[in-house]
Formats: C-alpha cells, structure tokens, sequence
C-alpha cells in the first residue's frame, strides 16, 4: 500500500525584481547578491546573509549577462567586483547543496540503495524519484526503466529520474561504496531534496519546463508517489 504524503504548501514570501530582465518573481526564482567587504559580489543562496541584496534570475546565463552589463554596480550604487567564475562558482554551490540535501534525505531513511533494492521499491514503495550515477550504464537504467514504466505508465514522462551526481558524490553523500542506482521515498527529506534538484537544473537550463516540478505559482514541487493516481 503507498504511504500518505502531505501536500506542499509554498512559502509565501515579498516578490523581488530580477536586475536583468526586471520582472518580478518569488525568491525561490532568484538568487540573492551581497557585496562583501572588499566590494566583491558574493552569492547568497540561502537567504541569509547581511547587507544589501540584489536578486538575479537563478539561471547562469543571467547571472553572466547582468555581469556582462555591469548591473551589479548598478544595482549597488557603488563599485561591485564580479568573479570572472561567478556563475561557475554559484554552479558548484548548487551541486553541493544538491548532495548535501541527498545526505540529509538518506539520514531521515528517505533512500533505498542497490539495483534489486531499488527495482523492488518501484513495485511497492510510495517512491518520488529514481537516481542513477552519472556513470550508471543503459542496460541498468533501462531494466529499472521497464516496472517504472509498467506501473506508471504514460506518467512516466513526468517522474523525476535523477542521474546529474556522479558514482563518486553518491557515495559521499550516502555514505556507502559504489553507488549506483538509488531510489527517494516519500517522506522527512525527499521534498528538500527534489527541490534543490529542481534549482540546479533550472540554473543550468536543462529541461527547466519539463521536470514536472513547478507548480502554478512558480513554486517548486515535488512528484507525487508512482502509481498514486492508478491506485
């Protein structure tokens, strides 16, 4: 039987306006800018740190154009310092908070580990998503791919199958050796990590429109467990 799943409620928080294309948007769209002490930009992906902020439209080739232009001191009023790396470096950040809310999903139980594990989990877990190492070879992303597909069926195209972290970041993150195929269930963690997930790609633009995780709102969401709408 699957297990219930609370429904996600957006956080409702004051609109912010894009320096670049200058459309207002929720934070979770954008990402926040402080100056530090020597004037240098310095991305503030958590909301929190002091000072002024300047929001950008959390896509690199924003971030890129708003540096390109110079809006940065623009938006400041003042001198502001642009990484030659910023968009690399915010990139990275991105990566390690995507592995890091992996690490916090398995410590709340949320992940299933080991091909015959994960291939049992599609048939009787209330499962959010699929992972596969970077390296993950076709023949065992296809034999996974094939009760997914069973169970779903043309909802397939809308479940998250997550294979941007690499054999090695598995393995850090969940704290086990040669990881390759993986399995998040609903529960403490899944949402977090499914939403980090979304940002990552949204920032490097893969597939921002389809991931199936945006709501009407704009805000992120998470998928609900396969085979929920069958059953």
């Amino acid at each position: 039987m699957l297990g219930a799943r609370s429904a996600f409620v957006p956080r409702h928080e004051p609109e912010r306006t894009c320096i670049v294309t200058r459309e207002a948007q929720g934070p979770a769209g954008l990402i926040r800018f402080v100056l530090g002490p020597d004037h240098q930009v310095v991305p503030d992906l958590r909301h929190k740190l002091p000072g002024r902020g300047v929001w950008v439209t959390a896509r690199a080739s924003m971030v890129e154009e708003a540096a390109k232009r110079r809006l940065f001191s623009r938006a400041f009023k003042t001198e502001a310092k642009v990484p030659e790396t910023l968009a690399q470096d915010i990139e990275r950040l991105l990566r390690d908070d995507l592995r890091q809310g992996l690490a916090l999903a398995n410590k709340a139980g949320s992940v299933i580990t080991g091909f015959h594990k994960v291939e049992s989990a599609i048939t009787d877990k209330p499962i959010v998503a699929l992972i596969h190492a970077a390296e993950a070879a076709e023949d065992g992303r296809r034999k996974l791919a094939n009760p997914l597909r069973k169970r779903l069926g043309e909802a397939i195209s809308s479940f998250p199958v997550i294979q941007e972290l690499s054999n090695d970041e598995l393995d850090l993150a969940l704290g086990r050796s040669h990881v390759i195929h993986a399995a998040l269930v609903a529960g403490a963690g899944s949402d977090g990590f499914l939403n980090r997930w979304h940002r990552y790609r949204l920032f490097r633009g893969i597939g921002a429109d389809q991931t199936g995780l945006e709501n009407e709102t704009g805000e992120p969401k998470t998928m609900k467990p396969a085979g929920t709408e069958a059953e």
